[in-house]
């Protein structure tokens, strides 16, 4: 069973960083497309970045371009999103996906002062 676990999100000031983690288990992590989606309160789904876990190929939103970076431990089967200079308009539902096909349960991010 796929298994997909976030982690890290907090209440953050604008401009500041956070780490969100997700951790996944029931599947061969190696050599699979993995993505960060987001959903802000009261819209629709936005894909945020993404990364093949094997040649480390990534791609991201022109909206957190320059200031997310995503990310693979292979050796821990762990995603990252390294999130800098955070804004009020990325408060967010962070939610992990394999191949859009398997969802974690999400990790809320909130930036406000």
């Amino acid at each position: 069973e796929v298994q997909l676990v976030e982690s890290g999100g907090v209440l953050v000031q604008p401009g500041g960083s956070l780490r969100l983690s997700c951790v996944a288990s029931g599947f061969t992590f190696r050599n699979y497309w993995m993505h960060w989606v987001r959903q802000a309160p009261g819209k629709g789904l936005e894909w945020v970045s993404s990364i093949h876990t094997g040649d480390g190929y990534t791609n991201s939103a022109d909206s957190v371009k320059g200031r997310f970076t995503i990310s693979v431990d292979n050796t821990k089967n762990i995603l990252y999103l390294q999130m800098n200079g955070l804004k009020s308009e990325d408060t967010a539902l962070y939610y992990c996906t394999a191949g859009f096909a398997s969802w974690g349960q999400g990790t809320q991010v909130t930036v406000s002062s």
